[in-house]
């Protein structure tokens, strides 16, 4: 238990005073400070403690401790619109087949949603490809459905009640 409270506390660490881009990237600062853990176990410790991603104007997006976003409309508004659900408020439902994620939309909302996803350049998710009204969510190796969908709720945390 000891292990794992010191690897959340680096993980907080690391966020707060580093710009840090993306999982892979936390990854190799947490092995250079000593802490040797699986991209699932990473993904599983920031969506405990609800680290988010925000966009930044030299690296894109950054990872983001809650207490750090200053009013959550505010964090929402950036990528997003104004209204703070678009264009989260466009998804319909989320299935997998053979791990592959199928996404659905309201009409005219995928590529939206899946700009989203590519951008945050998660590992789990190697890329996207959309329609009209249909996201595949297309994983790395070895990155289960479980997976996805936490990677999911850590990139657009307005979908946890319904993915």
């Amino acid at each position: 238990m000891g292990n794992k409270r010191q690897r959340l506390l680096a993980i907080r660490n690391i966020i707060s005073k580093e710009k840090i881009a993306n999982q892979e990237e936390l990854l190799s600062r947490l092995q250079e400070v000593g802490f040797n853990l699986t991209q699932a176990t990473l993904s599983r410790d920031l969506k405990f403690l609800q680290v988010g991603k925000i966009p930044d104007k030299d690296k894109k997006y950054i990872l983001i401790l809650p207490e750090e976003l200053k009013h959550k409309e505010e964090y929402l508004a950036n990528g997003v619109n104004g209204n703070g659900n678009f264009p989260v408020n466009g998804f319909l439902s989320l299935k997998f087949a053979n791990n592959f994620g199928v996404i659905k939309t309201v009409p005219g909302y995928a590529s939206s949603i899946a700009s989203m996803i590519d951008r945050a350049g998660n590992f789990e998710i190697l890329g996207t490809i959309a329609g009209d009204d249909t996201i595949l969510l297309i994983p790395n190796e070895g990155v289960s459905s479980q997976d996805l969908r936490n990677i999911l709720v850590m990139i657009l945390p307005e979908l946890e009640e319904v993915v």
